[in-house]
């Protein structure tokens, strides 16, 4: 999706909004991370104040995909921190969406890695390794599955069954 924005690919593609294929998440999460464009394939994760699954999946290869985290909106404490963020940006991920917060906001905006949550809270998860892996989940509005595509820049995030090509 290289100089194609959110909002040039909705403009093309009206049919695909209308049959649900293409989906626009509810404009309520912060922009993280320098890479402000990213996308990529979803991998989905389901938790609730606990972060041993995100850091999981973040010590894999990325491969470019884009890890989407419900974390239950939780404003609590932050289940995305700098560390897990430096090893998903040096194991090839695309980007994170966390429904939930994140910390060490400078060490994250110092990373090359797209990054979207809630907000920044100073306190950190539990270590109880609670949730579930590939699983459909609803964040912002929004159903998403394991395997369809995401979409995000300074316009918004998009999420499609498909990879689309523009």
């Amino acid at each position: 999706m290289a100089l194609v924005t959110t909002a040039e690919v909705c403009d093309a593609n009206p049919q695909l909004i209308v049959s649900g294929e293409l989906r626009a998440l509810e404009p309520v999460f912060q922009i993280y991370g320098r890479r402000q464009v990213f996308s990529g394939p979803v991998v989905t994760l389901k938790v609730f104040e606990d972060n041993v699954l995100i850091r999981e999946f973040l010590e894999e290869k990325g491969n470019g995909r884009v890890l989407v985290v419900d974390g239950g909106g939780s404003k609590r404490c932050a289940i995305l921190g700098g560390n897990p963020v430096v090893q998903a940006q040096n194991n090839g991920w695309a980007g994170i969406v966390v429904n939930g917060c994140v910390r060490d906001v400078d060490e994250i905006n110092g990373c090359d890695i797209g990054v979207r949550a809630l907000a920044s809270h100073p306190m950190k998860a539990y270590k109880k390794r609670v949730g579930e892996k590939h699983v459909p989940i609803t964040i912002a509005g929004t159903r998403i599955m394991d395997g369809e595509w995401l979409y995000a820049d300074t316009d918004g995030i998009l999420v499609s069954r498909t990879e689309l090509s523009v």
